[in-house]
């Protein structure tokens, strides 16, 4: 049966409020981060953030992976602080992977400042920016996992360390290996995470280097074609679907694409296709697991969200942003 986007919305709220109605009593995971962290100080946190969520996603069903990429982003430059959410001219919001990337900025706004509202000083920016992507998954069809809470947010945001730790869609696969090394994530964590690009776009900048006249061998000859046409009408700001079968839904059909040579990105084609033979060899046969078995991605994506999550901030202690785009004096 074939759903519409409103319909797969309404389905994903009816569930989430049936797993998680309004509190979400949880089993603690950690020592620091924990399910029911604001279960008394800020029992309607999960309600204001799936009605936004879900408003957000009805007006434009791509915001579910805009949502996801901004925790993405800011958990890989000194932990899940949402230090990406700071203004100004050295911020994270300028850095090159951000820039005409990362969006959702004013749907983090409106739901802090009606948390603030009925729970003023109590909620993070930072878990604001957690929930807000578990919430853009789930509405997408995608799992539903557990979101430990209790971050606080950072002082400071670091735009050298964006341009340096994110991972690029021109790296070779050893490289974003290192990079989520640094945070502590493993290679399993690249194939799985990577996976969040069955949801979302590209720019035609972040992958017309395939598109050169001697051709891209992991590359569909028939979609290079059809890229071809669309970038060089558009220019390198036009977009399209990461996941070209079925763009707007959380589904396994990002890998069943590598496995056709239709990846969009040479970052998500290499982990197929790659020529790197011990990271290959693993990454490959992820790869093929997740095509085939569309549970265990599920499964898989949720804790490698909630590993991600779990990166820790270092530095100065942080604190609880009354406004999420600038510390508090």
């Amino acid at each position: 049966m074939e759903y519409s986007h409103s319909r797969l919305l309404l389905v994903c709220s009816v569930l989430m409020l049936c797993l998680c109605s309004g509190v979400a009593k949880c089993d603690k995971l950690t020592s620091e981060l924990t399910g029911d962290f604001y279960d008394y100080t800020c029992p309607g946190l999960y309600t204001i953030v799936q009605q936004h969520v879900f408003a957000a996603m009805r007006d434009e069903m791509r915001m579910g992976a805009s949502l996801l990429r901004l925790h993405f982003h800011d958990c890989f430059v000194n932990g899940c602080d949402a230090s990406i959410l700071l203004v100004g001219e050295t911020g994270e919001q300028f850095a090159r992977p951000n820039q005409n990337s990362v969006r959702g900025y004013e749907v983090i706004d409106a739901m802090k400042a009606d948390i603030e509202s009925v729970c003023p000083g109590v909620v993070s920016c930072a878990d604001i920016v957690a929930l807000a992507a578990a919430y853009g998954v789930l509405f997408s069809g995608g799992p539903y996992y557990e979101v430990l809470l209790g971050r606080k947010d950072g002082l400071v945001a670091n735009k050298t360390g964006a341009e340096n730790g994110l991972p690029a869609p021109f790296e070779p696969v050893s490289s974003i290996v290192q990079k989520f090394g640094d945070v502590g994530l493993d290679t399993k964590d690249v194939v799985v995470l990577s996976g969040a690009h069955t949801i979302g776009r590209a720019r035609c900048g972040l992958f017309n280097n395939r598109l050169t006249s001697s051709g891209d061998p992991t590359l569909d000859s028939k979609m290079a074609a059809n890229l071809q046409s669309l970038c060089t009408t558009g220019g390198d700001n036009q977009t399209t679907a990461l996941d070209v079968e079925s763009a707007d839904v959380f589904d396994k059909q990002y890998y069943q694409n590598l496995l056709s040579k239709k990846g969009l990105l040479s970052s998500d084609q290499n982990l197929f296709s790659g020529a790197e033979d011990v990271v290959k060899a693993t990454t490959k046969a992820l790869v093929q697991t997740y095509s085939d078995d569309g549970e265990q991605f599920f499964m898989d994506f949720g804790a490698s969200m909630v590993k991600m999550g779990s990166i820790k901030k270092t530095g100065v202690p942080g604190e609880i942003r009354t406004n999420c785009r600038v510390p508090n004096k």
